[in-house]
């Protein structure tokens, strides 16, 4: 079941992004609520698998790749509108693939490594979607250019996290591991 929910968020990929890059191709509201959809079905996949006895290395490998394909599709989505800057989701790809192979391979770890300020960008990497969606369906009259330069400025510091998650990851290896 908790694969189901990762699958329908990899299924939401598409429409969202398309929808982000050409406002007005799908209704304001429903963007907001397939937004909200993958959201809750990235909240509610690994709780359930943990519930249910049914995690697994790969279902969490299928969890965090489905996200990272999600943000940086959106993300690329608002970059080709110039909302925030091409570099952000270059970036994400940098950070997932690094994440990734380093778990893997330089850690020889059966499942991924999360890092701290990883983990904090894997949820941070979904405001700004939140919020152009939220822009969008004009909940705040007159508001949707105060939303945007705040995504945009966002993106920034999501630009300087993911530099800062990059760099702690290169330097992880240096630092003395004792084992537990």
């Amino acid at each position: 079941m908790a694969n189901l929910l990762t699958g329908l968020r990899l299924l939401l990929i598409v429409p969202v992004s398309w929808g982000l890059a050409l406002p007005g191709t799908i209704n304001a509201w429903l963007l907001l609520l397939l937004i909200m959809l993958a959201i809750v079905s990235d909240i509610l996949d690994g709780k359930l698998a943990r519930a249910s006895g049914t995690s697994t290395a790969r279902g969490m490998l299928f969890d965090h790749a489905t996200d990272f394909l999600f943000v940086t599709c959106g993300l690329a989505a608002l970059a080709y509108r110039e909302i925030v800057p091409v570099l952000l989701p270059l970036l994400i790809v940098i950070a997932f693939s690094q994440y990734v192979l380093d778990s893997y391979w330089l850690f020889r770890q059966k499942q991924l490594r999360m890092s701290f300020i990883g983990r904090w960008n894997g949820i941070l990497y979904f405001v700004p979607l939140v919020v152009m969606a939220v822009a969008a369906v004009e909940i705040v009259p007159r508001a949707y250019s105060l939303l945007l330069a705040a995504t945009t400025w966002f993106a920034y510091l999501l630009i300087l996290s993911s530099l800062a998650s990059i760099v702690d990851r290169g330097i992880a290896p240096l630092r003395k591991h004792t084992p537990k």
